[in-house]
């Protein structure tokens, strides 16, 4: 299969655009914004913009970073901006087109890619052509854009974009359609969702594909594409955007086995929440907050306290479902604006949080780093997750901010580790152990998530001398094997 090769040497970063920073140079005076230190709300704008991101450039460089993902930027009426009203223009709150058009010029004069959030199954109430059917019913033009109740179109039934609380409870018992009048993504009035079976709405939404690409993104997350429930619409897709530019990357929010979309012909990646899943079901040890982890409902049925060696075969079993070159681009995260902050769901305990950064940091696929992560942002399930990132450093956990430098080097300066072999070396108990090799270079990940030290012995062949390139460990190399001896919830990588 053909994907990006840069993804496979990316370290990401994903950016909530409303949390980040903001710029005065995006003029906001009078508008109604909460302070930017106080607890996010459902509703409430804190104006960060991405005139603040290109600001902070250097920051990310600094820590490591190679990519961007960015979740939407374009013009919404929500602070997530997964409403989208305007697929054509960046929201003005965020600096419009013009602040997209500098971060991207900046980010690539250093390197960086800028990957954006594509919301293609459902627009929003405020969406022109849905406003205009709202507006019109049988006589509009876009009758076919949305899927609708007829006898509301024909004027015999009250529209209810903005359901009363009956019809709120209607909605619960026989689905939007038939108690508003239209389908909502998940029955949600704010989402109204397209129907992509009308030829214009597939070519609309090709066309905003290629504008950003021509614009000069590295690529599309894809929200929610399983809902799209056609293959022929996700091909045509890609092939519409690999036209334009061969190597930009197309993921998809798939939180299970993504095999379908992963053939060659639709996505080169997916979200990999099963690596997320099994990291926290790990390396958080009796630390592991199961109440607060559960409320983002994707990771029902996948977490759960487990042992090293349940964690090594859910890892074979991730890495047995796709071909070496889309392991290679998989999306690996430990957290996103839809989940509890790592740190969060391990009750605090940043000896998790590090564990589970160094595997994501040593493993194949691309690492992504959720905002504020790095300095020790915790959140419960949104908004919580969603807080504005504290630029002031008092507010900083700087060791872990520093141990997260000291990982992306160490990714960035070892092609291995970010182009080698997978070997699982060890697992039982507490204690999980894997290799990376190229060519004659092979480098050893040891994590004890165990609250005890543990020494192991791992069979060695060829280099028998191994130092010590990341965290600590005592080693004695032996005739054919490595005999390690870990410090509790700790980790070592060795070359």
């Amino acid at each position: 299969m053909d994907t990006p090769r840069w993804v496979t040497d990316a370290i990401f970063y994903q950016i909530f655009p409303d949390r980040f920073a903001k710029s005065e140079r995006v003029n906001k005076q009078g508008l109604n914004l909460e302070a930017w230190d106080t607890p996010p709300t459902d509703h409430g704008f804190k104006g960060g913009d991405l005139r603040g991101v290109t600001e902070h450039l250097d920051y990310l460089k600094d820590l490591g970073v190679t990519a961007i993902y960015f979740t939407p930027v374009f013009a919404s009426a929500s602070n997530h901006r997964y409403h989208t009203y305007d697929y054509f223009n960046v929201d003005p709150l965020l600096g419009g087109n013009d602040a997209l058009r500098e971060l991207l010029d900046h980010a690539h004069k250093r390197k960086m890619r800028v990957v954006l959030d594509g919301v293609f199954n459902h627009a929003s109430r405020g969406f022109w052509q849905f406003h205009q059917t709202l507006e019109n019913g049988a006589g509009s033009p876009y009758v076919d854009w949305f899927h609708f109740d007829p006898d509301r179109l024909n004027g015999k039934r009250h529209w209810g974009a903005y359901p009363s609380p009956q019809e709120q409870q209607a909605i619960q018992h026989e689905g939007s359609l038939k108690a508003i009048g239209y389908q909502g993504w998940w029955n949600l009035p704010a989402l109204p969702k397209f129907n992509t079976d009308t030829p214009a709405v597939r070519e609309f939404i090709f066309s905003v594909a290629e504008h950003w690409i021509k614009f000069g993104i590295d690529g599309w997350r894809l929200d929610v594409p399983g809902e799209i429930n056609d293959d022929s619409f996700w091909q045509e897709f890609r092939r519409r955007v690999k036209a334009i530019n061969p190597e930009a990357y197309i993921v998809g929010e798939i939180w299970h086995d993504a095999r379908r979309w992963l053939q060659g012909d639709q996505f080169d990646a997916s979200m990999n929440y099963l690596v997320t899943a099994a990291c926290l079901s790990f390396f958080t040890g009796k630390h592991l907050d199961l109440h607060e982890t559960l409320k983002s409902g994707g990771y029902q049925g996948f977490v759960q306290p487990i042992d090293a060696n349940e964690f090594a075969n859910r890892i074979d079993s991730i890495l047995g479902m796709y071909p070496p070159d889309v392991t290679r681009v998989q999306l690996n995260l430990l957290d996103s604006h839809d989940t509890p902050r790592f740190l969060t769901c391990a009750g605090r305990d940043i000896p998790s949080l590090q564990l589970a950064l160094t595997f994501l940091l040593t493993y194949p696929g691309a690492p992504c780093i959720f905002y504020g992560d790095e300095i020790g942002l915790d959140g419960r399930h949104d908004p919580d997750c969603r807080k504005s990132f504290p630029w002031d450093e008092s507010k900083w956990n700087h060791d872990l901010h520093d141990f997260v430098k000291v990982l992306a080097a160490l990714r960035k300066s070892n092609k291995a580790l970010r182009w080698g072999k997978y070997e699982r070396l060890y697992s039982a108990d507490s204690v999980f152990a894997f290799a990376r090799s190229m060519d004659n270079e092979k480098i050893i990940t040891a994590l004890n998530a165990g609250e005890t030290a543990r020494i192991i012995e791992i069979n060695s062949t060829g280099k028998r001398k191994k130092n010590v390139l990341f965290g600590q460990a005592k080693v004695e190399t032996r005739k054919e094997s490595i005999r390690l001896s870990i410090p509790p919830r700790s980790s070592v990588v060795l070359k």
